[in-house]
């Protein structure tokens, strides 16, 4: 769709995008917003530079609201930050405004300008071009191998409850290393596959082959991300509960761009440490924040409860809080909103731009 005025090169406009695998649908409107045009482009490099051309054929852009900038936006997000356009990332309009105004691509390419527009989204979208987005890949891998290695060993723990009463027997009170090399070591007669002893032991025997791989796997994975977690920030690494995988964790959670954390409150919120007011009349009270990065909320468990055990301070807050009256529940809800605003700092005084 061409523009709208002649002299369009000199106004600003808004851009909003609706994320798809194949295709990104653009809409771009006015700064009083009102709609100029909608156009779909393909998810390629060649797309990618023929959306922003099309938006900048409107006028100046001054920000441009993307849907999924972590998942299918995020080659789009990093080519508009390479050409210097601000960026931001929206959620996908709420179900009831979708009930009044229906549902598809340009509709919700509009709703994203305008969100961008008004300020209802500010969000500035994670860097996907350092460090922090290598370590993310490979957490992603390791924590894949540890869920599968998790299934992989209820899976034999429950084929051994099954089995018959001699293999039983032999195994049921082996510890779990014990375990994985006895089943690795058994010798079934696979062309007496069709009885349910030997084909129990060729499927234990495979499952604990499959544990061992698993294994190995998680080893080769922690030797790559210990050293790049340290190379990122060490002084992270120093504080008291916090290891690798939690420290590995929060990094990625903060994004590269860690400056597009607005305070240590925001921080919070991100991690779902932050209470949630949950006051009416006389009665003034916080609920659980069940929002945020689930994955962050739990490394900020960890490292509560290694300081619950080992931390003079923390037993004596515990113990000052339980007096009071908190269950222990509340009292590793604040305990975590503390670790958070203590790690915040850490993160944000570690310059990760000069370190990428």
């Amino acid at each position: 769709m061409a523009p709208i005025t002649p002299d369009s090169a000199v106004i600003e406009v808004a851009g909003g995008v609706d994320t798809h695998l194949d295709t990104h649908t653009a809409a771009v409107i006015d700064l009083v917003g009102r709609v100029l045009g909608t156009e779909q482009f393909p998810t390629t490099t060649a797309g990618y530079a023929a959306l922003l051309a099309w938006l900048r054929g409107f006028g100046r852009v001054c920000r441009v609201g993307v849907e999924g900038t972590g998942a299918y936006g995020a080659g789009l997000a990093r080519r508009l930050r390479a050409e210097g356009v601000t960026v931001i990332e929206v959620d996908r309009p709420n179900r009831k405004t979708r009930r009044f105004q229906g549902k598809s691509d340009p509709i919700d390419a509009i709703a994203a300008a305008k969100a961008a527009l008004a300020g209802e989204r500010t969000g500035i979208p994670k860097q996907r071009d350092g460090r922090v987005e290598a370590l993310r890949n490979l957490r992603i891998a390791r924590r894949s191998a540890i869920a599968h290695r998790a299934d992989t060993q209820r899976q034999i723990k429950t084929l051994v409850v099954t089995a018959p009463d001699d293999l039983r027997a032999r195994l049921r009170a082996l510890s779990v290393k014990e375990l994985i090399a006895a089943c690795v070591n058994l010798r079934p007669d696979r062309a007496d596959a069709a009885t349910p002893a030997t084909a129990a032991k060729i499927a234990l025997r495979s499952l604990a082959r499959r544990h061992q791989q698993l294994t190995t796997e998680i080893a080769d994975l922690d030797e790559l991300l210990e050293p790049l977690v340290a190379a990122i920030n060490p002084e992270l690494l120093a504080v008291n509960g916090v290891g690798a995988d939690v420290a590995g964790q929060l990094l990625v959670t903060a994004g590269e761009n860690h400056n597009r954390l607005a305070s240590e409150a925001g921080f919070a919120m991100l991690c779902g440490a932050a209470p949630i007011p949950a006051s009416s009349g006389k009665t003034t009270r916080h609920r659980l924040n069940r929002g945020g990065d689930r994955q962050a909320n739990a490394a900020l468990y960890r490292v509560v409860l290694v300081r619950l055990r080992w931390d003079p301070r923390t037993r004596a807050y515990a113990e000052r809080r339980t007096k009071e009256g908190m269950t222990k529940k509340e009292i590793i809800r604040c305990l975590k909103r503390y670790v958070a605003r203590e790690l915040y700092q850490i993160i944000t005084s570690n310059d990760l731009e000069l370190a990428a």
